[in-house]
């Protein structure tokens, strides 16, 4: 039975270019509002130090490791290959013919800076949105293996399965994910971290325990997405499946799990968004994601305008991009 929603209505050409103008209108009007209300802000706007923060050339010097004398400089292209006599030996480097400071003759100490050359490296920006795609990623992919497994068993006849889980995602719910991610870190972090250490093994790092909050915190609630979508196949299917002799595993497996993957893609997909949004706390962990990259950022370049834009623009990107992508897997699931 279809179902029917404003959008089957017909409508008019005009109808549609009116409100598609006034669309344009209202937008261009909260643009124009919110550049006014920046001029009357005593606020210098430095767009043009930003790039550096997405990708930046570094200046690495090249020092010499021995006392002695520079005895030959052999160009090769646009290098050139510096040689260093030393009562101990020599020793060579290869340096960008330009960046070259001392001359063949010139006598060197171990330190001394001979030349540099330069490096492009990702700046911390980039470096911010890898980690919090690395960290949701991981989260996404932990959460619904824990998610399908506890929304399974919410609607298993095996009451310590069924009681487990209620649990589980009861206590999950129940709490602010900051002070479950508080938890994993100062609490579970500490102790595992100090039975590791009497062992002689190395420590977890803290993004682990990151990772696992946010996953636990979104099985919880992916569970009882899946526990939903499962609910909402007719019985019929299921007793259909059984009368041609499948087994409850397979029967769940070929028939009941691909109907319901179709009706909880949207839930889904809103609840993997807000993942992404919530790996922001991850950043009272020490953890360098997107948001506390983004802090340090401002609280070194003063340009809390322009940082701010840009950190909400790139979560923006994520999220919206993760949206489509749902919505690919909606339409191919058809």
């Amino acid at each position: 039975m279809a179902t029917y929603t404003g959008l089957d209505r017909p409508k008019s050409k005009f109808y549609y270019q009116f409100w598609s103008f006034a669309f344009v209108i209202g937008l261009c009007g909260a643009m124009a509002l919110l550049y006014y209300s920046t001029k009357k802000v005593e606020y210098t706007w430095r767009w043009n130090r930003v790039p550096q923060y997405f990708i930046y050339d570094e200046k690495v010097n090249i020092r010499a490791e021995m006392e002695g004398t520079i005895t030959s400089i052999t160009k090769s292209g646009e290098n050139v290959l510096v040689t260093v006599q030393g009562d101990d030996g020599e020793e060579s480097h290869t340096l960008p013919g330009t960046s070259l400071l001392l001359a063949q003759g010139d006598y060197v100490y171990a330190g001394d800076n001979i030349g540099f050359y330069t490096q492009t490296k990702p700046g911390i920006l980039i470096e911010g949105l890898l980690l919090t795609l690395e960290v949701s990623a991981l989260a996404i992919v932990f959460g619904i293996l824990l998610g399908l497994f506890t929304g399974l068993a919410r609607i298993s006849d095996n009451p310590a399965l069924r009681w487990g889980a209620i649990a589980y995602i009861e206590l999950i719910r129940g709490s602010p994910l900051l002070v479950q991610i508080f938890l994993w870190y100062f609490v579970v972090g500490t102790v595992i971290n100090s039975m590791l250490s009497q062992y002689g093994i190395g420590q977890i790092p803290p993004l682990w325990f990151g990772v696992m909050a946010l996953a636990i915190f979104t099985g919880a609630y992916t569970a009882e997405i899946v526990r939903a979508g499962i609910q909402s196949v007719h019985r019929g299917q299921m007793e259909a499946a059984r009368s041609l002799g499948m087994t409850y595993p397979l029967a769940m497996r070929k028939v009941i799990l691909p109907q319901a993957f179709r009706r909880i893609l949207p839930p889904l997909a809103g609840q993997f968004i807000s993942l992404v949004k919530d790996s922001s706390l991850l950043g009272v962990i020490s953890i360098r994601e997107l948001t506390k990259a983004s802090r340090e950022v401002v609280s070194s370049s003063l340009q809390p305008f322009e940082i701010w834009i840009v950190c909400a623009i790139l979560y923006l990107v994520l999220t919206f991009t993760l949206s489509m992508f749902v919505q690919y897997l909606e339409r191919k699931a058809i």
